[in-house]
């Protein structure tokens, strides 16, 4: 009985799970798209970086600034890649 009025009231009408994410498997296909569009900074230290105020990664650990976007660490390793060695629980 409180189910049917709080389904016609938009209440948690589906519970917790839903619908589990189906239907966002479509567009979300194809990996990354803004990677072809210039870095627009969101934080003070970004907007430092792409100004040229900040010349190393150096300068940035000396002041024990957190880096919040990836793309300052692409700025200054542009060549930088990841591997995964082995992961073995302990």
């Amino acid at each position: 009985m409180a189910d049917s009025g709080a389904r016609g009231r938009g209440g948690f009408g589906r519970g917790r799970g839903g619908d589990r994410g189906r239907g966002r498997r479509g567009p979300r296909r194809g990996g990354r798209k803004d990677e072809d569009k210039e870095w627009v900074p969101v934080t003070k230290l970004g907007r430092l970086v792409k100004d040229g105020k900040i010349k190393s990664m150096e300068e940035i650990y000396l002041f024990s600034l957190p880096i919040k976007e990836y793309q300052i660490v692409d700025f200054f390793l542009p060549t930088l890649k990841d591997e995964v060695m082995k992961i073995m629980p302990v």
